[in-house]
């Protein structure tokens, strides 16, 4: 793992500057819009996202840059995906990445416009990236839209609105989480393996179990910092699930409980790598990331 910071900030670097090439406004009188498209993405970020397609494109012997526009097209859903939460209408933050939200640093309907060009832009990477096969730029079209839809992210956002103020049992709340945030990191995993046109369909399934567990996982660790950590740490309002009575893993299971999750699910995706090679470590270094990380 001593050289596993150097990957992550060699990760953060790469995909920084694919998504800083995919923001030039050849349109007068769209400015703002632009502005406000590339301040949310560019305002910070952990990237774990594109970080699973690189690792998980390099896992079966690829190039990373064979993935870029994959990473580019995950990570711009996702930046897309906090402007419309952080709305008043949504989770009504006002603090995303230690930084003013879209809204708040622009306004609410330049927000939404935003969130909707970033969303369109990703499909837009995807279906016109050339080093790909058609086959293969329809699949992770197909992909990445269930993700992002009703059968995924969005179907999450719905249900954990309709839970504010209700008790879920541990069962619907790992369906909402698995919707919510675990099917776009399901999808990042894919979208890698896809990209580097070496993936069957056994490797494909090792991976998405690796990858729903990781994501379950990840959503595991983000409610214990929204006990534990501040927010200084976070970027974000710390306690904010607990203002807006959510349900949470920790309020159902209790701290030390939710931290057993995490790493039980962390274990889980370790062995579901059983079947590949050294070539992907940097996945399973990543499920380690992801349940120790402090923010």
């Amino acid at each position: 793992m001593s050289e596993f910071p150097a990957y992550l900030q060699h990760c953060q670097q790469r995909i920084n500057e694919v998504l800083s090439r995919q923001f030039a406004n050849e349109h007068p009188g769209l400015e703002r819009l632009h502005a406000a498209m590339l301040y949310s993405v560019t305002i910070g970020g952990k990237r774990i996202r594109p970080m699973l397609v690189y690792a998980s494109c390099e896992a079966l012997g690829a190039p990373a840059e064979q993935a870029d526009m994959a990473a580019a097209a995950v990570e711009l859903i996702h930046a897309y995906s906090l402007i419309h939460d952080d709305l008043p209408a949504m989770d009504d933050d006002d603090l995303r990445r230690g930084q003013p939200t879209c809204h708040k640093a622009f306004d609410e309907a330049t927000a939404i416009l935003a969130g909707d060009g970033l969303q369109a832009r990703a499909f837009e990477l995807l279906s016109g990236a050339g080093q790909w096969q058609a086959e293969t730029r329809l699949r992770m079209v197909q992909i990445l839209a269930r993700a992002a839809g009703p059968a995924g992210m969005v179907g999450g956002q719905a249900i954990d609105l309709a839970a504010v103020g209700h008790k879920l049992d541990l069962t619907a709340l790992e369906d909402m989480h698995r919707h919510k945030t675990g099917a776009l990191i399901v999808a990042s995993v894919q979208l890698g393996a896809l990209a580097s046109e070496r993936a069957n369909a056994e490797l494909l399934a090792a991976l998405g179990e690796y990858a729903g567990c990781v994501g379950l996982a990840f959503q595991v660790q983000d409610d214990i910092l929204d006990v534990r950590s501040d927010t200084s740490v976070l970027g974000k309002r710390q306690g904010a699930d607990i203002a807006r009575d959510k349900p949470t893993y920790p309020a159902l299971l209790g701290l030390d409980e939710a931290q057993q999750l995490a790493k039980r699910l962390r274990d889980q995706a370790i062995q579901a790598l059983s079947k590949f090679d050294h070539r992907a470590d940097r996945l399973r270094q990543l499920a380690d990331y992801i349940v120790e990380r402090s923010f």
